[in-house]
């Protein structure tokens, strides 16, 4: 009773309207099957036999769901489920027939199998047929409209661009009139999906544009799916090509990447340039983020803001971001407050070298969980301003592991870098040293109570995040932008990129890996970055999907290797165990750890070559912790 009450006047409107037809099919039916006197005598009985048929098909009909599908969006799940009514139905007339009525009142079969047959067709036949009109009148209404925008061709194959199809005729996405398709597939070539034809493939994109400008369709809009970006599609290609047309370019998300409705985006280089994406086990970080309290330290920068973002999509209960920029933190508190979410948000402006002051924060907000992205990065400012770098990415990060076992965390969780392998600069070496102290306080608490429920030190490494501040892409843009030239370091150098998306993501799945029940010894674990991107090439794509040549319309000029620099970044250093912890994308490091006594006593030697502002001192102390840092104090 408590279900039929909470019914919408919508649903008791389709209840009314399939008791109806069912009605209507058994009559007729009848009137099909039977003439003259055989109708009429089993006309006399049918009031009395429906009465009771339509309490039981009511009970049917609520019992597969039929109420409770919207008809705008009728599919086959639909018409399975009338299927399923229609057949239940019809075995209850055969068992009412064979059974009941015709031993016992009637003397005879009053339906017969085949008027039973006949009714089953008639009934699914009536209950499909209503429904699919009003998809199909709701669509044609909807694809009119449609025609009053930009003519579009969909790129990908059928699988793909389907969902755009969909979402255009359901009105989910507006201002959009698909003219034609272009897919990599042969087995795609000449037919059509939902009604648009797929006029030929990636190559044939000039040629089908100027065969509908000839129509008097102009087409004004590409739109790229997931698909159109797989290797050896020629992405770059056509959006060259697409550039030189005048044609807007869009890309289709996929679903994984959105999580929630469709919308169309701007197509960019970091497009090109990665291979397909890890698997990410998105319920997997579900549970191991909801309903936990966490703090990120440096939220309002690229990769500290990303990981806030995920941290309220996957459902913690409350968040705390930190952040010593004012700007910074009130863009990323704003971005947040976008966002559907029921987490609660909460900005503090910190510094994470103030430890007092972090060490107050973490015991009023008592998390469960920290990540610790608050970083000095840059490598030339830093081979400069090398104090700065000790202070933050040392001190800084040493407070805040220390606030984090005084609030009695499960886990803290440091962002590190490739650099950090046999470190050539200062940012290198003070990323390997704070990793160092959390391995030693992971490794000492592990010592001293049980393992399942001492509090956990994570460090993860990754490369480049494409996007992010700091980052070559954006540096790239912004010189072409002004005419050139593009400033490039060496024609040999070669970087790791990553998304800011994936490499959030993947920092969590390690995350869960070491807060897991395969929880393991493991505290340094490294992201599959794919592989490294030459420097050279990539300024030299950037430049053609601006619609200008590389050397004749833009200079690339080489500035030589910069303090700090290498050529090559490295995943592993040589005395570095490594191995498969069974999460996608995630590899686990076992790099050397001296004890915590020993990191306190090099702390203190730290703190003192500081306070001298003696670069030498310190670069010994760094040298005597971390023996591969070959950085040399200038």
């Amino acid at each position: 009773m408590n279900r039929l009450r909470r019914l919408t006047p919508r649903q008791w409107l389709i209840v009314l309207h399939d008791l109806l037809v069912t009605a209507a099919a058994l009559a007729g039916t009848l009137v099909l099957r039977f003439e003259d006197q055989q109708l009429a005598a089993r006309l006399q009985w049918l009031p009395t036999l429906l009465a009771g048929f339509l309490v039981l098909a009511a009970g049917v009909y609520f019992f597969v769901g039929l109420h409770e599908s919207k008809w705008r969006f009728t599919s086959l799940t639909d018409l399975a489920r009338i299927i399923r009514a229609s057949a239940v139905l019809s075995i209850a007339l055969l068992c009412l027939d064979y059974v009941l009525l015709a031993p016992n009142f009637y003397g005879t079969f009053f339906f017969g199998k085949i008027t039973i047959l006949l009714y089953f067709v008639i009934q699914t036949a009536f209950l499909s047929a209503t429904r699919v009109a009003y998809r199909y009148f709701r669509e044609v209404r909807t694809l009119k409209r449609a025609r009053d925008a930009v003519p579009t061709l969909i790129l990908g194959r059928a699988a793909d661009v389907e969902v755009p199809l969909r979402a255009i005729e359901s009105g989910a996405m507006s201002k959009i009139w698909p003219v034609g398709l272009l897919s990599p597939a042969r087995s795609d070539r000449r037919v059509t999906v939902r009604g648009v034809p797929v006029l030929g493939g990636f190559d044939d994109l000039e040629r089908v544009v100027a065969l509908l400008r000839q129509r008097q369709t102009p087409v004004g809009r590409l739109i790229l799916t997931p698909s159109a970006f797989d290797p050896g599609s020629g992405a770059e290609s056509i959006l060259m090509q697409a550039r030189r047309l005048g044609l807007t370019i869009n890309r289709m998300p996929s679903l994984d990447e959105t999580g929630q409705t469709l919308q169309l985006a701007p197509v960019a280089v970091e497009d090109l340039l990665l291979r397909p994406s890890v698997k990410i086990d998105y319920t997997r970080l579900e549970k191991f983020l909801s309903g936990k309290s966490v703090v990120v330290t440096g939220g309002g920068g690229s990769i500290g803001a990303e990981i806030c973002d995920r941290v309220a999509t996957f459902g913690a209960a409350r968040l705390l971001l930190v952040e010593n920029s004012e700007p910074a933190l009130y863009a990323a508190l704003e971005t947040l407050a976008t966002k559907p979410s029921q987490t609660k948000i909460e900005g503090r402006l910190a510094d994470v070298r103030d430890r007092e002051r972090m060490i107050r924060l973490m015991k009023d907000f008592k998390p469960d969980i920290v990540f610790h992205a608050a970083a000095l990065k840059h490598v030339p400012l830093l081979e400069r301003d090398w104090g700065e770098g000790v202070k933050t990415n040392v001190f800084g990060s040493i407070n805040v592991a220390d606030a984090a076992v005084e609030a009695g965390v499960s886990a803290m969780v440091m962002i590190s870098t490739d650099k950090a392998i046999e470190p050539v600069s200062v940012l290198g070496a003070t990323k390997r040293f704070a990793e160092m102290y959390c391995q030693s306080l992971d490794a000492d608490f592990a010592r001293r109570g049980a393992a399942a429920r001492a509090p956990r030190f994570l460090s993860v490494r990754f490369g480049n995040v494409l996007a992010s501040n700091g980052s070559v892409v954006p540096k790239f843009k912004a010189q072409i932008e002004a005419g050139g030239p593009v400033t490039v370091t060496h024609p040999d150098m070669v970087r790791y990129f990553m998304t800011i998306r994936e490499a959030c993501d993947l920092v969590i799945s390690a995350s869960s890996h070491g807060l897991g029940p395969e929880r393991t010894d493991v505290s340094v674990y490294v992201l599959n970055m794919g592989q490294p991107v030459k420097i050279l090439d990539l300024a030299e794509r950037i430049i053609r999907l601006s619609g200008l040549e590389p050397g004749r319309d833009i200079e690339i000029k080489f500035t030589g290797m910069r303090p700090g620099e290498r050529l090559n970044e490295i995943l592993f250093a040589r005395e570095e165990a490594n191995s498969d912890v069974g999460v996608s994308g995630v590899v686990a490091a076992r790099p050397v750890s001296p004890p915590l006594d020993e990191m306190r006593a090099w702390l203190a030697k730290l703190e003192q070559a500081l306070k001298r502002e003696e670069r030498a001192a310190l670069y010994a102390v760094l040298r005597d912790a971390v023996p591969d840092f070959t950085g040399v104090a200038a």
